[in-house]
């Protein structure tokens, strides 16, 4: 992940002879700064023990500093935080277990809860996703409920979604029971609200993110041809797009279905329609369509939350598929390359990214914060997370040998899919740079009479945290990068820890403010301590 400022430009048109004169005025300055030991940019490379220092009184316009070039003291050109890829890892061991039950939470769907049904195995239950190069914490329910109080949550797509948002509320109800407050008439749409903090979590049934007149029941099985709308938005998302602050937007398989393909309010093709008379599209032609669409919305929204698009999931049916008697018996994850991905489910996720990859740019143009979510690596080596025979209660009971539907595309719950949310945490709290401004006089005037005499504070850093550790390190990082030797920083969560994020920060060159989402300020320390201090 990378933030770029540029900085404040130079002349650099200066004569020769001008640049000739005012080196050796500088070089006569700061002899005499050395000698008498004066404030200003001496000390930055002084001690940090400020008890035989004139103390000036604060002025409340930032130092301009004579003889030296404007920028010396300010941001490089190019301040990059560089973030692991939580994406690439392994399933490691985790004897511990999943945070909730089947019997803890009741809002785990029957075809998902294997547990329940009778899974026979617990063995899928004792892994964790490990990515290669940095720690994963696991989702803290209570920190992440803090983290959106007053906000609303949207997952919007097929019954992927569906199983994840169920995955999410069982970890959120650790904390507290979620209420559900609304439901569509077919109970495909739902929202549940977290009371204790105004907090609410929608789930949005659209398979297509397009409008499409759907003839299909809940066991997949068709009556007629989708019909499908590619230049009409389905407004059962749109119409709320507005009001959310997150958003996980995804589709995928249904669009394998067979289908009429409508533009214009005229129909153009199909995808699997013998004897209509109408040109083979292909889902290819449609999902490419679809996706574009609705990049395209999103990136030109100007809408000011967070927006992941997530990539479509693969199954694991050997053997047949869905429709054909396809079964998933793993009982245990793969490691990488054992398993390759599926022709379909490549073709899909090459739309999905190339789709995506064409809507970030024009997206960060327009203020959109879009974000990729792609987890077909970390589920691909999960065959043994699937419900299989157990999407209904006790197959087996009457007839060991029974021939049930198995399904090998959702997953049991508690199971993988719950490590989606440890990834998703990590990505919402790693969102702390909202922005950077030079001081206005009004924090100026406060901060200024708190900084040692002669430290320069160059503007407001504005973090939005979930960890110390995170604030740490993105601020150790930009003062690697950095010739700065104070930066005012605006940390947002009230709720986290100040000692260890003081501590750890106690060993370079910072003035920190702290500050509370509502901008009152929580606690201030002044303690500026040499960089030579022991890390």
């Amino acid at each position: 992940m990378r933030f770029n400022w540029n900085s404040w430009s130079l002349n650099k048109d200066h004569h020769l002879l001008v640049k000739l004169a005012v080196a050796i005025l500088l070089l006569g300055f700061a002899f005499r700064l050395l000698l008498f030991r004066s404030g200003g940019f001496a000390s930055d490379f002084q001690s940090p023990f400020f008890e035989n220092e004139h103390v000036q009184e604060p002025d409340f316009k930032p130092p301009v500093p004579h003889g030296m070039p404007e920028n010396e003291d300010q941001l490089p050109l190019d301040i990059i935080i560089e973030k692991c890829d939580l994406f690439t890892g392994d399933w490691i061991s985790n004897p511990s277990g999943p945070t909730y039950t089947n019997e803890s939470c009741p809002l785990i769907e029957g075809h998902q809860n294997c547990m329940r049904n009778g899974r026979p195995d617990s063995g899928y239950l004792h892994w964790k996703w490990k990515p290669r190069d940095c720690q994963l914490p696991r989702f803290d329910a209570k920190r992440f409920l803090e983290l959106m109080r007053n906000k609303a949550w949207a997952l919007i797509g097929d019954s992927i979604s569906r199983n994840h948002v169920q995955s999410l509320l069982c970890m959120l109800s650790t904390v507290e029971q979620p209420v559900e407050v609304y439901h569509d008439e077919e109970y495909k749409s739902k929202r549940w609200h977290f009371k204790s903090y105004n907090f609410t979590v929608s789930n949005i049934w659209s398979p297509f993110l397009v409008k499409a007149a759907i003839f299909e029941d809940n066991n997949g099985v068709s009556t007629a041809e989708v019909q499908l709308h590619l230049d009409k938005l389905d407004k059962t998302w749109t119409d709320l797009y507005p009001s959310l602050d997150y958003m996980i937007i995804s589709t995928g398989k249904w669009f394998l279905k067979a289908a009429i393909y409508h533009e214009n309010d005229t129909k153009v093709g199909c995808h699997i329609c013998p004897g209509k008379n109408l040109t083979e599209l292909g889902f290819v032609y449609a999902y490419n369509k679809t996706l574009h669409y609705v990049m395209d919305f999103i990136a030109n929204s100007k809408h000011k939350g967070l927006i992941f698009f997530r990539t479509s999931t693969p199954d694991h049916f050997e053997n047949g598929e869905w429709h054909n008697g396809g079964t998933c018996p793993k009982t245990t994850p793969a490691k990488e390359g054992e398993i390759e991905i599926k022709d379909l489910n490549r073709i899909l996720r090459n739309v999905e990214l190339e789709e995506f990859e064409k809507a970030e740019a024009k997206a960060a143009k327009n203020e959109v914060n879009l974000k990729l979510l792609d987890f077909t690596n970390l589920l691909l080596m999960r065959p043994d997370g699937h419900p299989g025979p157990y999407r209904q209660f006790q197959p087996f009971a009457e007839n060991k040998t029974a021939a049930v539907q198995n399904d090998c595309l959702h997953w049991c719950l508690p199971g993988p899919m719950d490590f989606w949310n440890d990834v998703i945490m990590e990505m919402v709290s790693f969102e702390v740079i909202t922005s950077f401004k030079q001081m206005d006089d009004e924090d100026y005037q406060y901060l200024s009479t708190r900084i040692p005499s002669g430290r320069k504070a160059l503007g407001i850093l504005e973090l939005d945290v979930t960890t110390s550790l995170t604030a740490y390190n993105i601020i150790k990082t930009m003062q690697k990068q950095s010739r700065c030797s104070i930066m005012c920083i605006i940390w947002r969560q009230p709720h986290t820890s100040r000692t260890s994020f003081e501590s750890r920060i106690s060993s370079h060159k910072y003035s920190v403010a702290v500050v509370s989402s509502t901008n009152r300020i929580l606690h201030h320390t002044s303690t500026v301590v040499d960089a030579s201090v022991s890390q």
